[in-house]
């Protein structure tokens, strides 16, 4: 079930008559699922493309494969890229990229720990970056970040 903060999130989206596509890494279309679960949905959702690994970010997404090596599939610089490619592929008035950690075995290190999840939002545009660092199972982080892209795209269209 979306939370109310997506809910409301969706509400200034269709009423500014916007839509929205998603590039998820470590939400893995989540972000898009729970959007897809909003009454009306349909006329904001355009769809999303679901990158969890590396070669679906180069293979797909175009992302260079220097960009990847060099910051990690789980940074900021590939997450703004996911977005600002996701354009090309879906034509849509908002992009969300997501990326990051929500277990251990990615590119987890003391100052990028299980937890941080990086959020790139361009929306009619502009770009908007977030990084966050979340606790608990790996599913409560994926929902929390879902919450703060609906915090960011809630506070971008106010």
């Amino acid at each position: 079930m979306p939370s109310d903060l997506l809910i409301k999130c969706s509400e200034m989206v269709r009423e500014q008559e916007l839509t929205i596509a998603c590039a998820e890494s470590a939400t893995a279309g989540r972000l898009s699922a729970e959007f897809a679960l909003i009454p009306d949905c349909g006329n904001i959702l355009k769809g999303g493309i679901v990158c969890y690994d590396a070669c679906i970010k180069q293979d797909i997404l175009g992302i260079p494969a220097e960009l990847v090596e060099r910051y990690t599939p789980e940074s900021a610089e590939v997450t703004k890229e996911l977005a600002n490619r996701l354009q090309k592929f879906i034509k849509s008035d908002i992009q969300i990229g997501i990326t990051g950690l929500t277990m251990p075995g990615g590119s987890e290190t003391e100052e990028k720990p299980v937890g941080t999840m990086f959020i790139h939002a361009v929306i009619k545009g502009k770009q908007v970056a977030a990084r966050e660092v979340f606790e608990g199972t790996p599913e409560e982080i994926v929902l929390q970040t879902i919450d703060s892209v609906a915090h960011i795209l809630i506070n971008e269209l106010s």
